[in-house]
């Protein structure tokens, strides 16, 4: 992903919490700047008073869209027809489309279809149909969200100190439950048949390019969704694989991951 592109994040406010705000708009940078930051809803409706914090601290623009009809979500119109007009403003090389409603899934087909990178977040129940038309969708559920600082925050304070020490951090996120959608028995097939299609004569393929076939096949695939930072942690613990290290650059400082099939 270019950490270049200018995306436009659009949240479906009906459809995801507000403790979600600052964690989705750390992981968006990893994948580019967030420029439009926008939050869809029907303002006038109690249930959407909790993101009032949250726009005014994350610099959100809340659009207003009321429920002409009852029982219908006219926000989704709303989202959509923001999207067209940011498309072809000419001004973002990428969206962000936060929901779990599959109402968005011809929406980040046509953006995909218009040459837009299309990052797509929601929660677990999100609807496989949306998941497959981003080009990447993450689960809001492996995100550290707003309940998780809060408790922290409240635990430096009990113990007056600058907080947990690393280990005990690392101990605490690992005991955190993971989201697994996609079955890990899936998932080291996958991992197989792909070096098995761009690896060398001697069979050794780069960790980077297994990790981009990957996420290609399966958009919801993320290794923080079985409770592992990075691929090569994840694949560290699958059979069948063998695993090298070659360093390059000044020094051999930097360490270039190949894998191949054992």
């Amino acid at each position: 992903m270019d950490r270049d592109n200018k995306i436009a994040v659009l949240v479906d406010a009906e459809n995801v919490s507000e403790k979600y705000a600052e964690d989705l708009l750390d992981e968006v940078t990893n994948y580019g700047i967030p420029t439009y930051k926008r939050v869809y809803g029907d303002w006038t409706k109690p249930q959407l008073s909790n993101w009032k914090n949250s726009l005014l601290t994350y610099s959100f623009t809340p659009i207003q869209q009321y429920s002409y009809t009852s029982g219908k979500n006219s926000s989704d119109s709303a989202m959509i027809i923001d999207a067209m007009d940011i498309l072809y403003s000419g001004k973002v090389t990428g969206f962000c489309l936060v929901t779990s409603d599959s109402d968005f899934t011809r929406l980040a087909m046509r953006l995909r279809e218009a040459g837009m990178m299309v990052l797509g977040m929601g929660e677990k129940k999100t609807p496989q149909p949306f998941i497959k038309a981003c080009e990447k969708f993450i689960y809001l559920e492996v995100l550290k969200n707003a309940e998780d600082k809060a408790d922290e925050k409240a635990e430096s304070k009990k113990e007056k100190s600058e907080g947990e020490s690393a280990a005990k951090k690392e101990k605490k996120s690992a005991e955190k439950p993971a989201v697994s959608v996609v079955p890990l028995k899936k998932v080291r097939a996958a991992i197989k048949d792909i070096v098995n299609s761009i690896g060398n004569d001697e069979g050794w393929a780069y960790l980077a390019d297994v990790g981009n076939n990957l996420s290609k096949r399966m958009p919801d695939f993320d290794s923080r969704n079985y409770g592992y930072r990075k691929l090569i942690d994840l694949v560290s613990t699958l059979s069948g694989f063998e695993i090298s290290r070659v360093p390059v650059g000044e020094g051999g400082k930097v360490n270039k991951i190949l894998i191949k099939i054992k």
